[in-house]
């Protein structure tokens, strides 16, 4: 089974632990339409694919880690999404969940969604139960209010934003938790590869920062121009965009630098090449048609 196939049966099934009759029908729909069709689903192939340097020791405990960090990825773009926030209308190119199902449920399908990562890592099977309070630790700091999503969100509040802790706890922090996590599951030194996800994450948000700066709606699926209207800080403001795309080619070596011996570090090292080449095209063709 290919991670993509792998992943994506492991969210159904995550999906359908609370698909009961005592649901409500319009909160399990605004749940599903908030997690299917995905994204890139970077964050947890990054768990995947740190698990496979790693011997991927515990299947199913990985796979638990990886669909956590997703849930709560997904959560976060729709509490992001919200009037109060970006007051976005598209994302992914469909209707935001608030737009689709209306905000009332589009705040509580974020906090399903948080809730049912948590429960996804408490039911996972595993020969090593000693390790879940490692792996819960580490998703409740990428999600948390010091330096995880909610941080991230919170800078956005502030009169004078540092450019590296915004990038760092909006998006680095769930890159982190999915490379710990999945080093964690399998009983691996974390260490080396956090740093390996900071530059993986960094290198997304400035990717991110790039298409906003001056990509096209219609091509990315979601508004475009939103750093500018929310007076948030960018890459681009403070690097330019070709210091932008240079920078991303800079993480790319940082990344690979920072990896640790193991038995799966070509595949990995692969990994991040395919990554990077996915980033970078798409910055580069947003650019040229700006």
């Amino acid at each position: 089974m290919n991670a993509t196939t792998r992943l994506e049966a492991a969210l159904k099934l995550a999906l359908a632990l609370g698909d009961v009759p005592a649901r409500p029908p319009r909160l399990s729909a605004a749940l599903h339409d908030a997690v299917f069709p995905g994204g890139g689903r970077v964050r947890p192939h990054l768990a995947l694919a740190v698990a496979r340097a790693c011997g991927d020791t515990e299947p199913a405990l990985v796979d638990a880690c990886a669909v956590a960090v997703e849930l709560c990825h997904c959560a976060s773009l729709v509490h992001d999404d919200l009037p109060c926030f970006d007051n976005a209308d598209w994302r992914r190119g469909r209707p935001t969940v608030h737009r689709a199902h209306g905000e009332h449920l589009a705040v509580l399908v974020g906090d399903g969604l948080i809730a049912l990562a948590f429960e996804v890592l408490a039911r996972a099977p595993t020969l090593h139960p000693e390790r879940l309070g490692g792996l819960v630790r580490a998703l409740a700091i990428g999600i948390g209010a010091s330096r995880g999503l909610v941080a991230g969100q919170a800078w956005e509040a502030e009169a004078k934003v540092p450019l590296a802790a915004y990038h760092r706890a909006k998006t680095g922090a769930l890159f982190e938790a999915a490379a710990v996590m999945a080093a964690v599951a399998c009983g691996a030194d974390e260490r080396p590869w956090r740093r390996v996800a900071a530059a993986v994450g960094e290198a997304y948000q400035i990717a991110d920062d790039l298409a906003d700066a001056v990509g096209h709606s219609g091509d990315l699926g979601k508004p475009v121009g939103q750093d500018v209207a929310h007076v948030r800080p960018s890459a681009v403001q403070t690097l330019g965009v070709e210091g932008a795309f240079a920078r991303i080619i800079a993480l790319r070596s940082e990344a690979e630098a920072a990896l640790p011996e193991c038995a799966g570090r070509g595949h990995l090292v692969d990994w991040l090449g395919r990554v990077v080449e996915r980033l970078l095209p798409a910055a580069q063709g947003q650019a040229r048609c700006g």
